[in-house]
């Protein structure tokens, strides 16, 4: 009978973007993979690859108690009718709720702690709701992976866990899929933000930092690729605002983001916390994009300061405005040195190989 592996996510395009490889890896050698996910539209791209489909609504920032709880119900019936012998986690709800729902049931799970989201920075009794939910949910876990050593430090710190811990490089990134790509030569310097609109993503910063350096550079273009959070509505009307008066360019949602990644000469993102690895930074760094991001955990760690890009002071506009013209003065044939140093870097230490790899490591472990 064929081991059967159980990955819990909270967005169906994220799951595809980010873990196809493990998911082909683990149905190539013969495992029956299931998925638990809200419905879009690559799902049934991974059922036509041969998973098992659960749809399952994951409110991703709702913090309603009794919506949490009826979460945790449903995944008790799922695993009882499953029964798999593994499950994998992923981001915050599924990390906890999934967690303890599998600590129930007493069946192996592995979690990967995608950043420990913002909520540990907004007040004590949230940061200590939070520290008792990664206790409960995280005790028993097989296995939990780190992409970040600040996120393996407070759950230490707390003694949360205590050994059962590995650190991996973020979600990796499939360096074929993510080829190399020249340093563009148009003498407009294109500048670009890929995310989720809100608030925590620094969107705020990046626009601002726009019409500073719009008001004093001509040969500047400000870009904008991401969906605008439903509870963050606001930024409809003041995305608007900018793109009416010349100073970005608002490209929406778009599933494919390589032609535009090419087209730019670098990457910003603004972050003010929560990264656990910064998916896009990799993507961008894999296709020889110049960085510009937050100092903080999950970003940092991609930026060679000075090599392949810069970082500045989380939520300082001041201090983003001072690097992007660091970055506009460099001469040209330092700009395709750093673009090249940005994909050395990501061949050495963010192959996705290496991921999947510690991934099939920890499975065997457990059904092998």
């Amino acid at each position: 009978m064929k081991k059967k592996v159980l990955l819990l996510g909270n967005h169906g395009f994220v799951i595809y973007n980010f873990r196809k490889e493990l998911i082909r890896k683990l149905l190539s050698d013969g495992y029956e993979v299931y998925i638990s996910l809200p419905k879009d539209e690559k799902v049934q791209t991974m059922i036509e690859w041969g998973c098992h489909f659960v749809e399952t609504n994951v409110d991703r920032r709702g913090t309603n108690p009794i919506k949490d709880l009826k979460l945790i119900l449903h995944y008790l019936r799922v695993l009882k009718k499953i029964k798999p012998d593994v499950v994998l986690t992923y981001t915050i709800k599924p990390n906890l709720y999934g967690g303890i729902a599998c600590r129930i049931l007493k069946i192996p799970y592995i979690n990967n702690i995608t950043g420990l989201g913002s909520g540990f920075n907004k007040g004590k009794l949230l940061k200590s709701v939070l520290s008792t939910l990664y206790k409960v949910s995280l005790r028993r876990s097989s296995c939990v992976f780190f992409q970040n050593t600040e996120d393996r430090s407070i759950i230490l710190n707390k003694k949360i866990i205590s050994d059962n811990h590995r650190l991996i490089p973020g979600s990796g990134v499939n360096l074929n899929e993510y080829e190399y790509k020249d340093f563009p030569a148009d003498k407009n310097l294109k500048f670009i933000f890929i995310g989720r609109i809100m608030k925590d993503k620094g969107i705020d910063q990046y626009l601002e930092a726009a019409r500073r350096i719009k008001e004093k550079y001509n040969n500047v273009e400000f870009n904008i690729i991401g969906f605008i959070e439903k509870t963050q509505p606001h930024y409809q009307d003041k995305i608007k605002q900018y793109e009416d008066q010349g100073i970005v360019t608002y490209l929406g949602y778009q599933s494919n983001v390589k032609p535009f990644i090419q087209e730019a000469h670098c990457l910003i993102q603004p972050s003010q916390g929560g990264e656990g690895m910064s998916n896009v930074l990799l993507e961008a760094a894999a296709m020889g994009r110049i960085l510009i991001a937050s100092n903080i955990p999950g970003c940092r760690e991609v930026i060679q300061e000075g090599r392949n890009g810069f970082t500045f002071e989380p939520q300082s506009t001041e201090d983003l405005v001072k690097k992007i013209e660091q970055f506009i003065q460099i001469p040209l044939e330092v700009k395709i040195k750093m673009s090249r140093s940005s994909r050395l870097k990501v061949e050495r230490e963010f192959d996705r190989n290496i991921v999947v790899g510690a991934y099939v490591d920890e499975i065997n472990k457990i059904v092998l």
